[in-house]
């Protein structure tokens, strides 16, 4: 009736006939013939034309309401997303934060190294002192990189963007390790060798210890305090030291540390082969300080390179932490069996995890029907006259099914954040 918009009254005065139903232990059913149908159809519409019209009518009207109830359902949904996020203490340190601090500090510490070691190194032409000032130059360069990097990880995710910009503390270590190894081990490389080739007589070195020792306490007390974060990270990720840094958890940090242990052991390299210098009067030992300072920028930039390219290429959460998100969810009554499961670690102690649910259907709709009265349904079916009624009657709940489905896998993923708050997308699909 509903393609040619007649109701059961029309359809009272044309013939009909009873055919056996299709499903066993029912009574037969009525069925009309096609042409009685459209020839009632042209009666009560006038022609052709004006049933198209009316029919293309109801199919806007359906299709628009459709439309509003999926733009209502979807804001809803986003409001609860909304919501469940709003509830959760993200950690949005930027520059004033550990890692942050850290760095700034690093940056004025290394940029005043550079400044004096560049005077020291004018002052007595030591080739070991030109490495050392590009060292402190690189280091200054890099960590204004890194600085740029923490401040952007920290950014709303947009449009374009939806999963934010942690990746961008990865990426800026990234470009720091390339920096070194291009501009610090190529110079100090490139600046020995040439003294090995072409040796000259050097000035007094007296300044450029000084220098030295200042350079030695200042990159030590760099040194430290990245050390001090980087135990701080470790405890609350009830991690070793060494598994800590290995995995990369604070990029921005893990670079400062290195880059300062290699300039604390570069200090002593150079202040070694000066000596050498100085006391043998051979400057070859000068230029091999150069060679071994270019040696420990090129280990540094290989390991800061290697972590920073496993991160963004995507490394996984610990087993521990991914196996207590999965028994989380479980232990959920609707879910039955979890597949296909990725916890990724999105930096800045952030978590995207991925999950196929199998849900228990007898459960959900057992959950739906508690919030009915199974007698008024009942008496709601028993009172259908024709099939078009019962099917109105099937979609009705049908619809409600599913988006009862939606709202459950909402509730589990904020359950999911509340219980784990380092997870900032929950991805959960259904099979």
């Amino acid at each position: 009736m509903s393609d040619f918009l007649l109701k059961p009254g029309d359809l009272e005065s044309l013939p009909k006939t009873k055919r056996r139903s299709p499903y066993e232990f029912e009574p037969p059913i009525t069925v009309y013939w096609r042409k009685d149908v459209e020839a009632k159809a042209l009666e009560v519409w006038g022609s052709k034309e004006l049933l198209w019209k009316e029919l293309l009518k109801k199919d806007i009207e359906r299709k628009t309401y459709q439309q509003n109830v999926f733009t209502v359902k979807k804001r809803l949904r986003d409001y609860r997303r909304e919501v469940g996020s709003l509830s959760q203490n993200y950690e949005k340190e930027g520059l004033f934060g550990r890692s942050g601090k850290v760095v700034l500090i690093a940056v004025v510490i290394n940029g005043s190294n550079f400044l004096f070691k560049l005077m020291a190194w004018i002052f007595t032409g030591s080739h070991s002192m030109f490495s050392e000032c590009i060292h402190s130059l690189a280091d200054t360069i890099n960590q204004l990189i890194l600085a740029y990097g923490i401040h952007k990880s920290v950014q709303t995710p947009d449009s374009d963007h939806p999963y934010g910009y942690t990746n961008m503390k990865y990426v800026s270590s990234l470009i720091s390790g390339v920096g070194i190894f291009c501009v610090g081990t190529g110079l100090s490389i490139y600046h020995g060798i040439h003294g090995i080739m072409f040796p000259e007589p050097v000035d007094s070195f007296y300044w450029a210890y000084v220098v030295l020792g200042g350079s030695l306490v200042s990159e030590g007390a760099t040194l430290m305090v990245a050390i001090n974060s980087i135990k701080k990270g470790a405890i609350e990720k009830k991690k070793s030291l060494k598994e800590y840094v290995m995995t990369g958890q604070d990029p921005s940090v893990n670079v400062v540390l290195m880059e300062d242990l290699a300039a604390v052991l570069g200090v002593m390299c150079a202040a070694g082969c000066m000596s050498l210098t100085s006391f043998l009067g051979n400057p070859i030992f000068d230029a091999i300080g150069s060679l071994v300072v270019g040696g420990l920028l090129g280990g540094v930039a290989s390991f800061i390179i290697y972590t920073n390219v496993a991160a963004l290429v995507g490394q996984s959460i610990s087993q521990e932490s991914l196996d207590k998100i999965n028994s989380e969810l479980e232990s959920d009554i609707m879910v039955r069996a979890i597949h296909d499961v990725k916890g990724i670690d999105m930096g800045n102690s952030l978590v995207r995890y991925k999950a196929e649910l199998d849900f228990d259907g007898r459960e959900l709709t057992r959950s739906y029907l508690d919030k009915h009265d199974l007698n008024t349904m009942l008496d709601e079916v028993k009172k259908m006259q024709n099939i078009d009624e019962l099917e109105s009657f099937l979609l009705k709940h049908g619809e409600n099914i599913v988006d009862m489905l939606g709202g459950e896998i909402d509730r589990i993923e904020l359950k999911l954040k509340k219980k784990h708050p380092e997870i900032r997308h929950c991805d959960l699909e259904i099979l």
